[in-house]
């Protein structure tokens, strides 16, 4: 296989304006099913800024400033707790057929008046929780069982605790994140057609976010003024912004935020715009050309182009690993961390894409294209970051009958995909973003980007 630099012309396949929506009976649905899957009399859904997407997937509402609960009870109880700045929110954002929201003062911020209910226990027990009965925790992450028998929970100790009072045995209350975030049965690993249009819509954002940024940069920005070329319109957000820049003196920091360094001719640079559904990553040089740096950039390519012609419904995540590490090694690169993920309103939602376990690609799975090329020489910096769904023929059908317009922009990227960078994909595979498998190594010279030849 040959990869060659080349000019290419990357189309404008339409910028969504309106956010499709995800019906009311659908958050309904996940609630039940979240529910019956936890098999306990209760389940409670841990949500702070940090930590929302699991909420969000069940109801549409995120807490800010702030923590909540969605408590998920018998014969369809759902009450969000949450604090003096969210109940109102939490009433205007919720999208449930029937809820009540609960207030709870101390998840309020420091300082904020407690007067009215303090008490996290008197709540739950307002609420009907009974003693004797069974407590299912759905936290920020699933335990990590690998550090040993008595893994803990990943939700905060002082609701944990007051749980466990208010089922009045410790052992009552248990785990149930892996309901909604297995790699591979998890109720989140899968979505259906009207939430791949909504990601669909944040990922033709994020990633234009970012090609505006690839494209206008100039030698002599500033990280700011660079970052800035993004032109944010507020949409919602998976991750901070990323921009950093190095020359060959240190590392470039993929994870910094911008800063007032200018950029000059020479340097590596990347970024990454995330909203909620699809992230969007970029990195390279500050230059229109380096012989060695092409040669670095080619075998990454390789390993991106390893993955595209690998995955597909049914295949096993470990074979995915396998035949990204090897096509790397052979040009003495690895990948940082697992070379794909799933993705949701977080950036990572868990993987199937590992060295070992038995889990299997499906339909309906959102991926992040993520491979971070290691080990990288001080100042140099490459990524090629962008979302993907796999979709069977079945759910193909669906989008294309629910929102012909998605559908429409992601066949005119496969088709961009397979005729101008020479990559052919599976049938099931469906970009997601506005510049699907789009490496410009040299921002400089962001109009020649790597192809198959």
């Amino acid at each position: 296989m040959t990869v060659e630099l080349a000019p290419v012309s990357v189309p404008d396949f339409g910028l969504p304006l309106q956010k499709p929506s995800v019906p009311v009976h659908t958050y309904d649905l996940r609630c039940r099913e979240a529910y019956d899957r936890a098999g306990c009399d209760w389940v409670a859904v841990y949500a702070d800024r940090e930590h929302f997407s699991n909420i969000a997937y069940l109801c549409d509402f995120e807490p800010r400033f702030e923590e909540a609960l969605l408590m998920l009870g018998p014969d369809d109880v759902r009450v969000i707790i949450t604090g003096n700045e969210c109940v109102s929110f939490a009433q205007a954002m919720t999208r449930l057929t029937s809820f009540e929201v609960r207030l709870c003062q101390a998840m309020s911020l420091p300082g904020q008046d407690r007067s009215r209910a303090p008490s996290l226990l008197a709540v739950l027990k307002d609420i009907g929780i009974l003693a004797g009965q069974r407590i299912g925790l759905v936290g920020w992450k699933p335990p990590a069982l690998e550090a040993g028998e008595d893994a803990g929970f990943f939700f905060p100790s002082v609701y944990v605790d007051a749980l466990r009072r208010s089922a009045g045995d410790p052992s009552a209350v248990v785990d149930r994140t892996e309901s909604l975030m297995h790699p591979e049965q998890g109720l989140r690993a899968i979505v259906d057609a009207d939430q791949i249009a909504a990601f669909e819509w944040a990922a033709s954002r994020a990633t234009a976010a970012v090609w505006r940024i690839v494209t206008q940069v100039r030698e002599g920005d500033s990280e700011l003024e660079a970052a800035a070329r993004m032109a944010y319109a507020g949409e919602p957000l998976s991750a901070h912004v990323m921009l950093a820049s190095s020359d060959a003196s240190g590392p470039v920091v993929g994870l910094r935020s911008p800063t007032a360094r200018r950029l000059s001719r020479g340097d590596g640079v990347t970024t990454a715009v995330g909203y909620w559904g699809g992230l969007s990553a970029r990195a390279g040089l500050i230059s229109d050309g380096d012989d060695d740096f092409l040669k670095t950039a080619s075998a990454y390519f390789k390993g991106l182009l390893a993955w595209y012609e690998t995955v597909d419904i049914g295949v096993a995540g470990t074979e995915v690993f396998s035949r990204v590490s090897e096509t790397l090694a052979q040009g003495g690169l690895g990948s940082m961390l697992n070379p794909g993920h799933l993705c949701g309103h977080e950036e990572w939602v868990n993987t199937p894409i590992r060295p070992t376990g038995d889990y299997r690609l499906r339909s309906g799975m959102v991926f992040q294209v993520d491979i971070i090329p290691t080990p990288m020489p001080l100042g140099w910096a490459l990524n090629c970051e962008d979302p993907v769904v796999l979709a069977d023929a079945a759910l193909r059908s669906e989008i294309a009958t629910r929102h012909p317009d998605v559908m429409s922009r992601i066949d005119a990227r496969r088709s961009f995909m397979a005729e101008a960078l020479g990559v052919n994909l599976s049938p099931s595979i469906l970009p997601l973003g506005q510049t699907p498998g789009c490496l410009a190594p040299f921002w400089l010279k962001s109009g020649h980007l790597l192809v198959k030849g």
